[in-house]
């Protein structure tokens, strides 16, 4: 099944490095962060979990859970989180799921065309896709990214989008392109001049259809 914005994220219930999870359940009412990768002991997938575990306060900070989806084992993910926290100089405090069964990653709909599988799975065998989802307290999709097997994930970008959510949601703003937190935020067309203006107080209007205002505090 292909997920969209705006679905409800299936549920489902597996083993951790955490411990057994049920998804709804874990998010509870933070907004949650569910990335997939090929294969423990891989080289793209160590820099970009070490990447996830330098940025884990972070999402802390944004009331944000964080959890990897992998093809091995609870055992295999324990042994590979050692090269995680050398390789990244911080510790992996996340869950990474086993997902040995494939039950997530079809769920999700997160391999590839041409996907295939065999008992020795190699990265090609049951690649993947570098997927990521961004799920609200209401566990809502909001965002969906994928990245082919060769092009590690720039997680900056991902923080960024997060931002992006956070602010807007429930809002009668969006965000332009390229914007970071601290910048002007588009006016909702939803709102005329006037109530703009009453709701934002002051707006810069660059076309009748483009107007700025100052972003909200948190």
């Amino acid at each position: 099944m292909s997920i969209r914005i705006d679905d409800v994220a299936p549920d489902f219930t597996v083993d951790s490095t955490a411990g057994e999870i049920t998804l709804h359940d874990w998010i509870g009412d933070s907004y949650a962060i569910l990335f997939s990768h090929p294969k423990d002991f891989t080289p793209v997938c160590t820099t970009e979990f070490g990447a996830v575990s330098k940025l884990v306060p972070e999402f802390s900070k944004r009331n944000t859970k964080v959890m990897g989806v992998s093809v091995d084992s609870v055992e295999e993910h324990m042994k590979w989180k050692r090269d995680i926290e050398s390789f990244s100089g911080a510790p992996a405090d996340f869950p990474i799921i086993d997902d040995t069964s494939l039950k997530v990653s079809k769920l999700y709909d997160m391999l590839p065309a041409g996907a295939y599988l065999t008992d020795d799975r190699t990265p090609a065998h049951s690649a993947t896709v570098r997927t990521v989802f961004i799920i609200g307290p209401d566990k809502k999709v909001r965002l969906t990214l994928s990245y082919p097997m060769a092009v590690g994930r720039n997680f900056a970008e991902i923080l960024r989008a997060l931002d992006a959510i956070q602010i807007t949601d429930g809002a009668s703003i969006a965000t332009p392109a390229d914007w970071v937190p601290g910048q002007d935020v588009i006016v909702g067309l939803g709102l005329n001049d006037e109530q703009a203006k009453e709701k934002f107080g002051d707006i810069n209007i660059e076309l009748p259809y483009l107007r700025f205002t100052k972003a909200p505090q948190k």
